[in-house]
């Protein structure tokens, strides 16, 4: 009700303005309109739809990711060669032997996809952090409130917990061994090798790719109310 009076308003203000005070008066609402309502949920109802909301993106995020080419075939979360091995790359390259080069990114990529389904347990545990004034803030946060959050709080915990899963998945693809062999081919690998610590950098990124995805499922439960596939959802987040 309070919306459509806002709205009928709106359109009566209209037909007085210039152009300069139109285009102000939309963008006070767009702003207006963007702020969630949660003074008539409890504490715990935001603390729980958020938390299923976050349970559903990580699902979907694991699911996306942790499969063949999940990591390789999407642009936005691929690991491509350390920036700081780029020029040790390229020379491989011009001397032919672009195809190790690849062989090392597909290797990587492989490992990451096999690691994040074993990480999902633990982002979920991750959810006890939250606390009640943690839940509204990010409720009324931007679109990726929960992610960030998220992240915040538990991404050092996730780095340790997470590194021998992706070490072991490497070894079991044989990114270590691709690895060990560009650096040995390449001219001056050998020092830029002992200065670069490979496991640290595919843990890094494949944290990146989960959080990536995560935060794109949030945006769609936020925003899309065909993902709000609950009631409880639908009453935490369809509110405006």
């Amino acid at each position: 009700m309070r919306c459509s009076i806002f709205v009928i308003a709106l359109i009566l203000g209209m037909c007085a303005c210039s152009a300069a005070q139109l285009d102000d008066i939309l963008k006070r609402a767009d702003a207006a309109l963007e702020h969630r309502d949660t003074s008539g949920l409890s504490d715990t109802k935001i603390v729980a739809g958020l938390k299923q909301a976050l349970q559903f993106s990580t699902t979907k995020a694991v699911a996306v990711t942790g499969k063949p080419d999940g990591f390789l075939r999407n642009d936005a979360i691929k690991i491509v060669l350390p920036p700081k091995l780029e020029t040790v790359g390229r020379g491989m390259r011009m001397l032919g032997m672009g195809s190790k080069v690849d062989e090392l990114e597909v290797g990587m990529n492989r490992a990451a996809e096999q690691a994040t389904p074993q990480a999902k347990q633990i982002f979920l545990a991750a959810l006890k952090k939250m606390t009640f004034e943690d839940a509204r803030h990010i409720l009324t946060g931007n679109d990726t409130a929960a992610t960030e959050y998220f992240k915040r709080a538990s991404s050092a915990d996730l780095t340790t917990a997470f590194a021998p899963i992706v070490h072991q998945s490497m070894e079991r693809v044989g990114v270590v061994q691709q690895y060990d062999r560009v650096i040995k081919e390449s001219p001056a690998g050998n020092f830029i090798g002992s200065q670069f610590d490979l496991d640290k950098y595919v843990v890094g990124k494949t944290l990146d790719g989960l959080f990536y995805m995560l935060g794109q499922e949030e945006k769609k439960i936020r925003k899309n109310p065909a993902a709000q596939t609950t009631a409880l959802l639908k009453e935490v987040f369809g509110r405006r």
